[in-house]
């Protein structure tokens, strides 16, 4: 069998299975079992496969053709131009992501070292592109569940970043929160998905932990508990931001307001999704904005 015929073989069961996109992710178990680019196949393209390395593609197939997560079975994944390490037991970050992190170091830009708290952390890729983006950074990737942290500690200890930490700690209980004063930012990206949602998520997205999906019967737990326990934690000045799902704006923003943020902001994604609330903690004694 010659390299190309593997591909193909490999891309048209992703398709029969129904992938979304299966000659993307065929290109992608391609490199990983024969460490070939797209480029490098169509050159080699002629050449026998080695049979062992056909048979580790064909197997990852089988589990992408199966619904496991394309970057499940890569083991890494891209943002932000980092490879962050993903796996079973923790959320893969998304592209929208990207926002919330853009947004939250343009609003702390030009202070010194600052202070920054990344809520639900997952695998880091927050905390880490705040560090990217702001070198004098210090952030506490704050993440409960084991599983997950496991993998935040991989990928802190791959970037090699000192500023920033990993802290097992519930974002739920007061006596984290408490442990923090004078915080220059507090940025989450919390489980947002509504409960009674979460059956008739794509399945591939149902093969992520739910802990990092379900964000109660109206989606808002979290940014209640971040509300009440977290933002009291800013300084004056200090800034907000969150993810958010789709239409959840208008009560995330009140949120923010009855925890004494003001200059709120509403910023959408590249598919025009409302995607981030961020704003500032107003100063003692100053007007909260209008709703």
């Amino acid at each position: 069998m010659t390299f190309d015929e593997a591909y193909r073989r490999g891309r048209d069961r992703l398709k029969k299975a129904g992938v979304e996109s299966p000659a993307f992710d065929a290109v992608c178990l391609f490199q990983k079992a024969f460490g070939m680019d797209r480029q490098a196949l169509i050159v080699n393209g002629a050449k026998q496969a080695p049979p062992e390395q056909a048979e580790r593609f064909f197997e990852t197939v089988g589990q992408r053709a199966g619904r496991r997560p394309l970057q499940y079975i890569l083991g890494e994944w891209e943002f932000m131009s980092m490879k962050l390490q993903v796996g079973e037991g923790v959320l893969i970050a998304r592209g929208e992501t990207e926002l919330l992190v853009r947004t939250a170091a343009r609003l702390l830009k030009g202070r010194p070292s600052p202070l920054c708290l990344d809520l639900c952390a997952g695998t880091g890729a927050v905390g880490l592109g705040l560090s990217s983006l702001l070198p004098g950074a210090r952030v506490a990737c704050v993440e409960r569940f084991p599983r997950a942290l496991c993998y935040l500690r991989r990928n802190l200890k791959a970037a090699a970043r000192p500023g920033v930490t990993a802290l097992s700690a519930d974002v739920t209980d007061p006596a984290a929160a408490a442990r923090f004063s004078g915080v220059d930012a507090v940025v989450a990206n919390p489980p947002y998905v509504r409960s009674d949602e979460i059956a008739g998520l794509q399945e591939e997205v149902r093969r992520e932990p739910g802990s990092a999906l379900d964000g109660g019967p109206d989606g808002l737990d979290f940014y209640r508990a971040i509300a009440k326990l977290w933002l009291p934690r800013l300084k004056a000045g200090g800034v907000a931001a969150v993810e958010i799902g789709e239409g959840q704006a208008p009560q995330v923003c009140a949120l923010f307001r009855s925890a004494g943020i003001s200059e709120i902001g509403v910023f959408p994604d590249f598919n025009r999704i409302d995607r981030v609330v961020a704003g500032i903690r107003k100063k003692e004694g100053s007007d909260v904005s209008p709703s």
